[in-house]
């Protein structure tokens, strides 16, 4: 196989199964048309609903947590706002219980930030309730730890730059992003999905081959890992692709990345002397057996 061909399998291998994409969708229209109901009175199952997180910028990889934002009206931010405790938590519940009108025998929990939906076939849906700031600055969730507060949270300029920058790259952006997923999984590297994406938007952003295809993915792998063994994975936080907000380190990588640059530099080696066999074994070490 030449290297686009191996390249282009590998991130066929990455993106969820169609059937897992539908109950995804079937799902989030279900959980969206029962709070509507409940919440604001109407029979609609894909307003005021919004795929934020890994899966809402496209990046995700197999059967991945889904991540949902469900936007409240502000009566309700007031409504539980004027309670004497347990704000945050009564906000949760009510959603949790909502829910549970249209999937009774689901486990289910309402805790942190999110009510948390598990299914049999091992998908999870995280829903976070919020409110819409009005001037487009994001959206107010509430966080029941520490006795409760509300924080904001922006994922529309997120999800439009992966959009926008993912057209430019000829598609690499979010090809690099599923592939660094399977790198972060093979490898156990503590590193966060909006961190992964913001790095890969980076580095993109000033590689000279951005918008080339499949053939160049070895070189890609080779230079990405190059990069992020380049960053200081001291540093206290981050600044997240589109938003701009803080992204804070699960954990050191930079010596994985190290790890992973010397593998591609063999792999490349042994495709050029036409070890192709050999070179397998090498980008395997680097992303795992779905390559």
């Amino acid at each position: 196989m030449s290297i686009s061909d191996k390249f282009s399998a590998f991130c066929s291998n990455l993106r969820m199964s169609n059937n897992t994409v539908s109950n995804v969708r079937t799902r989030y229209h279900s959980i969206t048309k029962r709070l509507n109901k409940d919440f604001r009175n109407i029979d609609n199952d894909y307003l005021n609903s919004l795929y934020v997180g890994s899966y809402g910028r496209g990046t995700a990889i197999h059967v991945s947590d889904i991540d949902m934002l469900y936007i409240l009206p502000w009566e309700y931010y007031s409504k539980y706002n004027s309670y004497v405790s347990n704000v945050q938590s009564a906000l949760l519940q009510a959603v949790k219980e909502s829910i549970q009108q249209t999937y009774p025998v689901t486990y289910m929990s309402g805790d942190g930030q999110v009510v948390k939906v598990w299914f049999s076939d091992g998908v999870e849906f995280e829903v976070v309730p919020c409110f819409e700031y009005s001037d487009g600055s994001g959206f107010c969730y509430p966080d029941t730890h520490d006795g409760g507060s509300w924080k904001t949270t922006n994922p529309k300029p997120e999800i439009n730059t992966i959009n926008t920058w993912n057209n430019i790259t000829n598609k690499n952006l979010r090809r690099l992003c599923r592939m660094i997923r399977a790198w972060k999984d093979n490898c156990n590297v503590s590193m966060g999905g909006l961190l992964i994406d913001t790095f890969a938007y980076r580095f993109l952003k000033d590689w000279e081959h951005y918008d080339k295809s499949y053939f160049y993915y070895d070189w890609m792998t080779r230079d990405f890992f190059k990069y992020l063994s380049e960053q200081n994975d001291e540093q206290s936080y981050w600044i997240a692709v589109g938003s701009g907000q803080f992204i804070y380190p699960k954990g050191k990588f930079t010596a994985k990345a190290k790890t992973a640059y010397n593998n591609a530099l063999i792999a490349i080696e042994k495709e050029d002397k036409g070890y192709s066999y050999t070179a397998n074994d090498y980008w395997r070490a680097i992303y795992g057996t779905n390559f």
